[in-house]
């Protein structure tokens, strides 16, 4: 595919998945980190080596919600001058060279400062798929349902296990995409047991009403994925990539790509 900037629908190619595979594999890079050119390379090798879904960092100084691997290389990437804009260049040279939906994954207030009908068109016309806001919920999201209903972009929203019920048919109303199933409270960052809770809260979810939930946090190996996948739509993957892209460059992250995407396989 090249030249096009046509938004892929994420819960259609979750969907796919699910019908050829166990499920789908969404893969976690910030933008820019180490540079701009190398995140760019680094997101298409995880598309072509089995991610199914791509979440692109936007980096924000202050990530309340990241663990230490991911907040170092968002850091990085501030250093090194990344801006707003760059996650537009980036989404359109990925979208250009693989046929991968590209979710952004963004706190709220680099969106609000942007302009957030400013910002959804340029998305939009990058070929963007939509936006991962861990930070909002969407009682409080009226600006940007509205916004993403205008241009047809998804909208992410995390469920955690404490949500209560409401909380749960409110996040499952108001996704589009998926619905993001936090697996443990806390920051993001990879552990050994996925937390069982995830379980619980997907089947809540079910309950709920929500037709395609993922789950994420915690989740970095390709074992772990294949549980997931077992009762999610999807398994969400960001640490173990931040890492491999740290230590062993494009090479690196496309290898544990591959290694995580094994545990989507049919079984």
């Amino acid at each position: 595919m090249s030249g096009t900037t046509v938004a892929a629908h994420v819960a259609s190619r979750i969907a796919e998945a699910n019908t050829h595979r166990a499920g789908a594999l969404v893969g976690y890079l910030p933008v820019g980190f180490p540079d701009l050119e190398t995140s760019i390379d680094a997101a298409v090798a995880m598309a072509e080596n089995g991610v199914d879904v791509l979440e692109l960092g936007l980096p924000y100084s202050d990530p309340v919600m990241d663990g230490p691997v991911i907040q170092a290389a968002t850091q990085r990437a501030l250093h090194n001058g990344f801006r707003v804009r760059d996650v537009f260049t980036a989404v359109r040279e990925i979208r250009s060279r693989v046929d991968v939906p590209a979710l952004v994954m963004t706190y709220w207030n680099p969106v609000v400062q942007f302009g957030v009908e400013r910002f959804a068109d340029e998305l939009a016309a990058a070929g963007g798929s939509g936006l991962i806001t861990p930070d909002i919920t969407p009682d409080s999201a009226a600006d940007w349902i509205a916004t993403s209903d205008r241009t047809g972009l998804d909208r992410v929203f995390l469920a955690a296990p404490t949500s209560s019920d409401e909380r749960l048919h409110l996040a499952a109303d108001s996704s589009r995409g998926f619905v993001y199933a936090v697996s443990t409270m806390g920051i993001t960052g990879e552990r050994k047991d996925v937390d069982t809770a995830a379980r619980t809260l997907v089947a809540r979810l079910r309950e709920a009403g929500a037709g395609t939930v993922c789950v994420g946090i915690g989740i970095s190996t390709g074992e772990q994925v294949r549980q997931v996948v077992g009762y999610a739509d999807g398994a969400i993957v960001g640490s173990a990539l931040v890492r491999a892209l740290a230590d062993g460059g494009v090479a690196g992250v496309a290898d544990v790509a591959a290694e995580l995407a094994a545990g989507t396989a049919s079984h």
